[in-house]
């Protein structure tokens, strides 16, 4: 037996208990005649005690040795700790070690493993397994364990069936890029892993699985960020002989759940708001609701007024700052600078001071009068104490600029509490988007959603005014699902793939089994995916979810702890029936 109790359940009640305890040496004081070392596992952290009146010699000796996270195995009696430490659960008391095993020595490691380290973030990630031995990682994927096991739980309460579906697919030509994984058995061919299951959840709904979920791993080769990870994981689910109603109603339903249960926050309201409302007011798709600064649109009120840079814009907007009248000149100069950044784009920002006494001062005074910036002020809902901080250009471009700023003005007012969740849902995505370099639609979503049943017609004459019915459900300002009503008959389907650009045979090639699954009785049916790593990261109050990842990756898709992606050798390729033609 390596332990009889863990180090973080020992108290006051075992006070003249024999124990065994095991784990990690966190650190140790030695005073010549008394060693205090401090013994850690993934509960706590236990103090052992070694001195000259109670301890022989050589024990002292051994105890004087040991180096940082030593793995060692103890055993000792429980004895009150004289100087008791509040902060620490078992801080009432200590074990007095009477014999003492050492299970594996160690090297010093190349950060502390501390909660706050002296270990960057690139050290961290090559011994990530050290790393996970610090709180902070070790809590964040005890916190992931539990939500997990809560989405587990109550969808299956609720009549969901967990069902496996296969990670060896075919490639298919929407969406981000594959993976793709050479078949040795199949010479010239590849499979791909999947983005998402969508196929495969939609032939479950054919198969009369009417309440499916998985948690499963999904890949995408794309650009990443910190909330972006080549591999992530989704919550998937599918329901069918269902409406969008009953969608947004079961997963409402689970997001209460996990706030409850995990935040212990009771959220009542979910509220709706159209995509192109989303976009005309927050400028994106996934708005934070925990605050206002909602844009105003300004070209009627500034444009025609012989200011050239507005009269040329296609888009005029503002947002109003509260309080930001106190901003000295230097602050808003700062924030100028911040907008023209390279990450953001815009080539200025204009501004006005809504001053106590009633007036305004502009850096435009000289083109605009104090009626024309009081008429700002009324479309910004600017008050007397902030500042309207105006941006122009075309009209994507400037709504994402003045989007990005009003996130960064949002943090620097502290108005981003991660203790507060604001859910949302976003409706009615466009269905396609037209793409300027291959010239034609792409699906937004994916070419299984289904258009809004009345516009169906409207594919033949402007397919770019079709809405979807898609939903996004927000949190916090972060998309933390999405999902559709699918398309389930094959004759709009093969209008979807047409729309797409598909020729008839090409849809064949690629979703024929799809289609030929729809002759045999599908049923009405839609779903939602959870992003479960992001999920998570606002749930544990975080923006980024690599440290509720295990192993995450790097920026470049990379695992630097074990050096991937790496070359195979020639024996692999020449297996494999690959050649490599890298460019230098």
């Amino acid at each position: 037996m390596y332990r009889s109790h863990n180090c973080g359940e020992l108290r006051a009640a075992h006070i003249n208990t024999e124990v065994i305890l095991s784990g990690w040496v966190q650190k140790s004081r030695d005073k010549g005649f008394i060693v205090w070392v401090d013994l850690r596992d993934r509960y706590g952290i236990t103090q052992l005690v070694f001195d000259e009146e109670r301890s022989s010699k050589e024990l002292i000796e051994r105890a004087q040795n040991l180096g940082r996270e030593f793995v060692i195995q103890v055993t000792g009696q429980v004895i009150e700790r004289a100087s008791k430490n509040p902060n620490l659960p078992t801080g009432e008391i200590e074990i007095l070690v009477s014999k003492l095993t050492v299970l594996n020595e160690a090297k010093l490691p190349p950060f502390t493993i501390e909660d706050k380290t002296d270990g960057g973030e690139d050290i961290r990630m090559k011994y990530r397994y050290l790393d996970i031995r610090r709180n902070p990682v070790k809590n964040s994927l005890i916190f992931r364990h539990k939500v997990t096991q809560e989405v587990r739980n109550y969808l299956s309460n609720e009549g969901f069936i967990e069902v496996e579906t296969p990670y060896l697919i075919k490639s298919t030509p929407e969406g981000a890029r594959d993976f793709v994984v050479p078949s040795r058995m199949n010479e010239g061919q590849f499979y791909a892993l999947p983005q998402s299951p969508q196929t495969f959840k939609q032939l479950l709904m054919v198969g009369g699985m009417d309440k499916y979920f998985q948690i499963v791993k999904c890949f995408r080769d794309e650009d990443l960020r910190a909330d972006r990870q080549p591999e992530f994981t989704q919550i998937d689910c599918e329901m069918a002989f269902i409406e969008q109603e009953d969608i947004l109603n079961a997963f409402e339903g689970l997001t209460r759940h996990l706030l409850k249960e995990i935040n212990g926050v009771d959220v009542d309201k979910f509220p709706r708001i159209q995509y192109d409302d989303a976009m005309r007011l927050y400028g994106n798709d996934k708005p934070d609701i925990r605050f206002g600064m909602t844009f105003g649109e300004l070209n009627a009120v500034t444009q025609h007024k012989d200011f050239g840079v507005f009269n040329s814009s296609e888009l005029v907007v503002g947002i109003a700052v509260p309080g930001g009248n106190s901003y000295s000149r230097k602050e808003i100069d700062q924030l100028i600078s911040w907008v023209k950044r390279p990450q953001i784009g815009a080539l200025g920002m204009v501004y006005c001071r809504c001053n106590e006494d009633g007036t305004f001062k502009s850096s435009v005074d000289k083109f605009y009068t104090q009626e024309d910036l009081a008429q700002w002020a009324e479309v910004t809902g600017a008050k007397a104490g902030d500042l309207i901080c105006v941006l122009s250009g075309d009209t994507n471009k400037v709504r994402a600029q003045l989007s990005a700023l009003r996130m960064e003005l949002a943090e620097r007012l502290g108005l981003r509490n991660p203790n507060e969740f604001a859910p949302l849902w976003v409706m009615d995505f466009p269905l396609l988007e037209w793409d300027e370099d291959t010239e034609r639609y792409h699906a937004m979503h994916h070419p299984f959603t289904s258009p809004k049943p009345e516009q169906i017609e409207l594919l033949k004459t402007d397919p770019g005014s079709v809405k979807a019915n898609a939903y996004d459900l927000v949190l916090n300002g972060n998309e933390i699902g999405g999902g559709s009503i699918r398309i389930h008959d094959k004759e709009t389907q093969s209008l979807m793939f047409d729309y797409l650009g598909f020729t008839p045979e090409e849809a064949r090639a690629q979703f024929g089994f799809l289609m030929d699954a729809f002759q045999y009785g599908a049923p009405p049916h839609g779903g939602l995916a959870f992003g479960l790593d992001r999920l998570v990261a606002i749930l544990g109050g975080q923006e980024t979810i690599r440290d509720f990842i295990a192993f995450p990756k790097n920026n470049s898709g990379r695992d630097v702890m074990i050096d991937a992606p790496a070359p195979i050798d020639d024996e692999q390729l020449e297996e494999l029936s690959l050649k490599l033609n890298l460019k230098s």
